[in-house]
């Protein structure tokens, strides 16, 4: 059993025991991982723009693929084991030999390309963001064919060979539903699945069970006999799992991924999970100030503040809100929290992203943005009172709404499509929308203080959008910017990226000030802190880093 892992590790597990064999590196998270069919070779996709192979069992390297522009998400050996096919967010599908020589760049896909599965020695089939399937010939170097889904699609399976449905093409969407292509040519057919995107899906190894994991926290078991999918059973998974890494053991059971630092087991047929083991890990995902104070939540689920633990609501989360007296957090099991008493306060479907606070109508309000591209707004007329009121749900973006920002009367959302969107805090109708405003996925946005809005994605693009018009600035980066904040007057603006590197813009002269790599983990949120007179970093490992301004403006500002 191998896992790959956000904590930039490869690890070799004895599948019996599960206890941990060899391990190994990458310079960045680890996002997939596939054994060569001869058993000798395991292969690793990672953010750090490589795939590597490694010798089994020893997990020595042996060869490094190189040369890919961006986070590799996923890489796999022919059945031959004579290639090995990647793909990349930079859009472009590589197909390497064994020995790490670069045969062909393929172009085609208009989105990032998530996930591929070989049909047999000379084919495979790569999904995308996009909405299309694409089945490429990996000695000519060619695409065969493009399969219209309609539907970002994440992930893709291939019926074995030697069963009765031998090639047929297996794919989830981000509507859940499973779409299945039969014979060269045909149109994708069907079935409704989950609730949210389907993240992971896998056949065993007779093609007869078909395994999906969505992001409604939900396992799906489905009798794959005939070729067309039968739900056998839905069931609910635990909170510490992560609904994108899994894998079907000789047994039956199912290995899933999870927040900690080893995998749990699923037993579909007595439907017991096995999480012995499982304990999230460090990372930080969201930061603010409270009462001068810094609050933290991440993995873990517990909110830290000034590092001392307070209450654990149980499950990841990824933003925290102070409001007045009370504090909300929400994250992937789609529940928003109380986060002083712990309290689920209401559930949505899909996991929750982020927040942020404002007025409307001289009321209290905060809008939640979620994973399937709604914002919930939500009301505190009475901020005694126990539940927030759910007054709108607005169908903003077709995809995940990765920041929230308010303004001028103004809430800024920005989408992992690189969409972004303008609504008037009193009305809550839509008053602007640029499509593709960035050219790849966006992370983080904030306010600027002149009724403006900055963001940053993984095109290391910062870009603001200013009442006067839009600026597009280069940061010096070298790696995908996760994470952004601005100072309250809107000068100085700090971005942080997968690398560990903060860099801070200063509008005034229109230059970045010099980039330091404060972390050799990726920085995961940054904030404004009024009380250090400037800026808080968190990063992946869980440690917070003060990035203060230049010596002369934190003196006029301390003063």
């Amino acid at each position: 059993m191998a896992t790959a892992g956000y904590d930039n590790r490869l690890i070799l597990w004895d599948g019996a025991t599960r206890v941990a064999v060899a391990r190994a590196n990458h310079d960045h998270l680890v996002n997939a991982c596939d054994f060569s069919h001869d058993g000798r070779w395991l292969v690793s996709a990672s953010s750090d723009y490589s795939a590597r192979v490694w010798s089994l069992p020893d997990l020595r390297l042996s060869v490094v693929l190189a040369g890919h522009g961006d986070d590799v998400d996923m890489a796999r050996f022919s059945p031959d084991d004579s290639l090995i096919a990647t793909c990349a967010l930079d859009r472009l599908v590589r197909v390497f030999g064994a020995d790490g020589t670069l045969h062909h760049v393929m172009a085609g896909h208009t989105g990032n390309v998530l996930a591929l599965a070989w049909i047999d020695a000379d084919r495979f089939v790569t999904t995308s963001v996009d909405g299309t399937l694409r089945e490429w010939h990996a000695r000519e170097g060619t695409c065969l064919r493009v399969v219209p889904v309609g539907m970002r699609t994440d992930c893709v399976a291939i019926a074995p060979a030697d069963t009765v449905a031998g090639g047929t093409i297996i794919a989830g969407d981000d509507l859940g539903r499973i779409a299945v292509l039969q014979g060269a040519g045909a149109p994708p057919v069907f079935t409704p699945g989950h609730r949210a995107g389907i993240k992971k899906l896998m056949l065993s190894r007779d093609g007869t069970r078909l395994v999906t994991l969505g992001y409604d926290r939900a396992l799906g078991v489905w009798d794959f006999m005939g070729g067309t999918p039968r739900l056998v059973a839905m069931c609910d998974v635990p909170a510490p799992i992560w609904a994108r890494a899994a894998a079907v053991l000789s047994d039956g059971r199912i290995a899933v991924g999870t927040f900690g630092g080893t995998y749990a087991v699923f037993d579909p047929v007595s439907g017991v999970w096995d999480c012995e083991g499982v304990e999230a890990g460090p990372a930080i995902n969201a930061l603010a100030e409270r009462d001068g104070a810094i609050v933290a939540v991440g993995d873990a689920g517990t909110i830290m503040t000034d590092g001392v633990a307070g209450r654990s609501l149980g499950s990841l989360c990824n933003f925290v809100l102070p409001l007045g007296e009370r504090i909300f957090a929400g994250g992937h099991l789609g529940e928003l929290y109380d986060a002083d008493s712990g309290r689920v306060v209401h559930r949505h479907h899909a996991p929750l992203n982020c927040g942020v606070a404002f007025r409307r109508g001289g009321v209290p309000h905060f809008a939640v943005g979620t994973y399937t591209g709604e914002i919930l707004v939500f009301s505190l007329v009475c901020p005694a009172l126990p539940m927030p009121r759910l007054v709108a749900t607005l169908p903003v973006h077709g995809n995940a709404i990765k920041a929230l920002a308010v303004g001028g009367g103004s809430l800024f959302s920005v989408c992992a499509n690189g969409t972004i969107a303008w609504h008037a805090c009193e009305t809550l109708v839509e008053t602007h929308r640029i499509e593709r405003a960035h050219t790849r996925i966006a992370n983080a946005a904030v306010a600027l203080g002149d009724g403006g809005f900055a963001s940053v994605g993984r095109d290391r693009m910062l870009r603001l959008w200013l009442p006067g018009g839009d600026v597009a600035i280069e940061t010096p980066h070298p790696n995908s910017v996760k994470a952004l904040a601005a100072s309250p007057c809107g000068r100085w603006l700090i971005s942080g990226s997968y690398g560990g590197t903060v860099v801070v813009y200063d509008r005034a002269i229109m230059a970045f000030l010099p980039m330091r790599r404060i972390s050799k983990a990726g920085i995961s949120a940054l904030i404004w802190s009024g009380r250090d007179k400037g800026f808080v970093a968190a990063d992946y490992e869980g440690v917070l880093h003060v990035v203060a301004l230049p010596g002369a403006v934190a003196e006029r500002m301390a003063a």
